[in-house]
């Protein structure tokens, strides 16, 4: 039962926190918290981790690129993306030096090349993993996240409080009302912008850029991603749940208990998978999501701090990073 009162409170909260695209809707707020939510600090890690771990640097995104058997780890403390070789983690990964270090990193041109916001550079960055090479877009604003779509590159800038369009380096639309942009996410026709200062979601219009209603995300939402279902998978890490949303419309279909900081989150499309790292644990713990209801599954114990999760979706392969400098956690299935 209270379970259920619970459910019908956030649904008010819900509604009474959307805004329209015309404008003259109430804008979501700020938290009360008046900052994003952040992982917890885990304790001293008690249980050996499952599978293996490998010498790493420290990682807050953790990507791994299947057809060029590659995996990115990227720090907030360094400026440098580093690049192991998934057939052989014991060979010594690649480094490749950027302006600054990443606030986001993600696959780009069939898994090409990597693209990178570099907030302290007012930088938007493309690696390429063949070369190494880095080509730089200058945009200001503090860039937190970078999503190509088509000939256009939006990018989340939470300094000025937008979420900016750009064409061949130049901005050609600014989307207001978003003091803390942080991911951006492709879903159908939109882009869907999660902000963690209101954590929210709000859809974009990609041909025009206009805001479709947004929801709250719970108390503190940090990460998202897509899933097979047409949702959006989000992380409430202050909130301690696992939420999904359908985007046409917005709804919220799902939130599920995450007990112990939530953080890091990876789907897996091949097994309907969604991995959701707890700090306050040092746990990895599995949801099957194609159910009316997410339901845990699988939970392992995991490097100390383990702040980012990536999964191979042709092999279902688990690589967990440490934020802490405890090494690159590898679970097979």
């Amino acid at each position: 039962m209270r379970r259920l009162i619970a459910a019908c409170l956030a649904a008010s909260a819900l509604l009474a926190g959307c805004s329209g695209s015309d404008g003259n809707s109430r804008p979501l707020q700020v938290t009360d918290d008046l900052t994003a939510a952040t992982p917890a600090t885990a304790p001293p890690a008690k249980t050996e981790p499952a599978g293996r771990v490998v010498q790493a640097p420290p990682a807050d995104h953790t990507v791994v690129l299947p057809e060029q058997h590659t995996l990115a780890l990227a720090g907030a403390d360094r400026a440098s993306i580093t690049l192991f070789d998934t057939r052989d983690l014991d060979a010594s990964p690649r480094t490749v030096d950027l302006p600054a270090p990443a606030a986001s990193l993600r696959p780009v041109r069939n898994g090409q090349a990597l693209i990178a916001a570099l907030p302290e550079a007012d930088t938007v960055a493309e690696i390429d993993l063949a070369t190494g090479r880095v080509n730089r877009t200058p945009v200001s604003g503090a860039p937190a996240d970078a999503l190509p779509v088509g000939d256009e590159l939006f990018v989340a800038r939470p300094a000025a409080k937008d979420v900016a369009i750009l064409r061949d380096g130049e901005i050609q639309r600014r989307v207001d009302g978003f003091p803390g942009a942080g991911e951006l996410l492709r879903r159908g026709e939109t882009v869907v912008v999660l902000d963690r200062l209101t954590t929210s979601l709000t859809p974009l219009d990609i041909d025009t850029g206009d805001k479709q209603p947004a929801l709250r995300a719970g108390e503190g939402a940090t990460r998202a991603v897509t899933d097979n279902f047409g949702r959006v998978l989000v992380v409430d890490t202050r909130g301690e749940e696992l939420m999904a949303f359908a985007t046409e419309p917005l709804i919220m279909k799902q939130r599920s208990p995450a007990d112990g900081s939530p953080y890091g989150l990876a789907y897996d499309p091949g097994q309907d998978l969604a991995w959701v790292t707890l700090t306050a644990r040092n746990e990895l713990v599995g949801y099957d999501t194609a159910t009316g209801q997410a339901e845990e599954t699988h939970r392992v114990p995991t490097v100390r701090q383990p702040e980012s999760v990536a999964v191979n979706p042709e092999t279902g392969t688990r690589y967990i990073a440490s934020a802490a400098g405890a090494g690159l956690q590898v679970v097979r299935n």
